[in-house]
């Protein structure tokens, strides 16, 4: 029988990859598996988030993205009798290297992210399905059944299943996926739309709901989504169907034209019970499904993936306890009610058929709507959440705050922002890194030597004013964070997650 693995990954779209890319950067033994023969043709999720880029940036894959994306993409919200333009992460956003929303299909995002595990010699195994995964002693023994039906058993000490909303590791691991199901029908096509302006994403608010179109370039010039009318029949998916649609619900005279893909689909809010049970673990649509109201669900699997690889990689090599992996639900099952919760809010709003939501769309909108996109506190506060920069983990064990805490500058918890320019890229490459501010002959004589953390002298240009010392995680959340050169408190955190040095 072959050695076992480390870490089997189950499923390879882009939460799988970026797991899988992360883990390569550690040297951690995997195998990533999918049941389909090919990835995703389809755009899929067209957008990502900044807080993603910045994740991503440490694997170094964010610069290939950016070169195939469009980071020019304007808003236009269509009011009835009004166009508003929309300044999109104008404000909020001054802390992040990319202040921008990258428009790129989701079948691109997989390309890079593929390309990039192939320069390390890692293959993404296709068309293989797993059957069944039993936990025994320390490990999990898993079949698969490759795509010319022959089967071969697998041991792993984890499996992670990134396989999507209908996850056969979540059923295998029994975790429930509690939540309901929305009564509308929506329509999906990528097709070229003649009339549109380009370079911006459209937003058509009318009473009956909303209406979009987004940039793609690739496979097709747009992506149009609308909602079935409610109380119509429903009818087949046809050309015919969008554009009644766009005559009925908008007055700029668009033609539609060859479609590369169109359907239909229904969509749900639920999330998983646990995000980990016992050597299983469960990232992206596995764990949480939504509407796809401001783009969350692609960019928060991608970032549950990249807030466990570097802590599956560190258990797997001995350097951290077991019990560090108890944060990766402690820290991500927030976020993902957080998302479902705001997705749910955003989705009502624009689409549900009560009469004072009705009201508020044809009428309270375009009055209104203007006075509140000029305001820069509001629009920061939005863009700030729907970036995804202002997540943090404050309550988690993993972060903690030393007995004399920074007068200013990011928390225990916090996100590390890209202040000064550069820090970011300074703290990119895997492992911990330990910041030091104020003049430089404070830090002398501090014993820093650590086989896992690298040391970085900032001086006074730094977060935190004054002389205090951080040290940032692997994925670019502060863990730990004092003022002074005093280190016990820093080394007794370092004894509490990282003790194998």
């Amino acid at each position: 029988m072959t050695a076992p693995l480390d870490v089997l990954i189950v499923g390879a779209g882009p939460t799988g990859l970026a797991l899988a890319t992360q883990l390569r950067a550690y040297g951690t033994g995997f195998r990533i598996v999918d049941r389909s023969l090919d990835r995703a043709r389809e755009s899929r999720a067209p957008a990502i988030q900044p807080r993603t880029l910045e994740m991503l940036a440490g694997p170094g894959v964010t610069a290939d993205l950016v070169d195939r994306g469009s980071t020019a993409v304007r808003l236009q919200l269509h009011l009835r009798g009004r166009l508003l333009r929309v300044p999109v992460f104008d404000v909020g956003c001054d802390d992040s290297p990319y202040p921008f929303l990258l428009f790129l299909p989701q079948s691109e995002t997989e390309a890079v992210l593929t390309e990039r595990l192939a320069e390390g010699d890692v293959r993404v195994e296709r068309g293989t399905e797993l059957l069944s995964a039993e936990p025994r002693d320390a490990l999990v023994t898993c079949r698969l059944r490759h795509g010319d039906g022959g089967e071969e058993s697998v041991r792993a000490r984890y499996v992670v299943g990134c396989d999507g909303a209908h996850s056969t590791v979540r059923a295998q691991a029994g975790i429930g996926f509690q939540g309901y199901s929305y009564p509308q029908t929506f329509l999906l096509a990528d097709l070229e739309v003649d009339g549109l302006e380009p370079g911006a994403a459209h937003t058509f608010m009318t009473a009956d709901g909303l209406l979009f179109f987004f940039p793609l370039g690739t496979p097709a010039t747009w992506r149009m989504i609308a909602m079935h009318p409610p109380g119509a029949p429903a009818e087949k998916v046809t050309l015919t169907l969008f554009q009644r649609l766009a005559d009925n619900w908008t007055t700029d005279g668009l033609t539609l034209r060859d479609p590369v893909w169109m359907t239909s689909f229904r969509l749900h809010n639920r999330g998983a019970t646990h995000y980990r049970k016992g050597p299983f673990f469960l990232a992206g649509d596995a764990a949480h499904i939504h509407s796809p109201a401001g783009g969350q669900g692609m960019n928060t699997g991608i970032q549950d993936a990249l807030n466990l690889g570097w802590k599956l990689a560190h258990v797997c090599r001995g350097a951290a306890p077991e019990e560090l992996l108890e944060t990766y639900e402690a820290e991500r099952a927030p976020v993902g009610h957080g998302v479902r919760r705001l997705t749910d809010r955003a989705f009502t709003v624009g689409t549900n058929n009560h009469p004072a939501l009705r009201l508020a769309r044809n009428h309270l909108a375009p009055r209104f709507a203007p006075l509140l996109l000029r305001a820069p506190g509001l629009r920061a506060r939005l863009f700030r959440t729907v970036s995804e920069l202002g997540i943090h983990y404050r309550r988690s064990p993993a972060s903690r705050t030393g007995p004399h805490r920074p007068a200013a500058g990011p928390r225990a918890g916090d996100r590390l922002p890209d202040q000064p320019a550069g820090l970011q890229r300074r703290t990119s490459a895997p492992g911990y890194h330990l910041l030091l501010t104020g003049p430089a002959h404070h830090w002398t004589r501090a014993p820093l030597t650590h086989g896992l953390v690298s040391v970085h002298h900032l001086g006074a240009d730094s977060p935190w004013p004054g002389t205090a010392h951080a040290l940032v995680r692997p994925d670019g959340y502060v863990g730990y964070a004092a003022r002074g050169t005093d280190l016990t408190g820093l080394w007794a955190y370092l004894d509490r997650w990282l003790p194998g040095r």
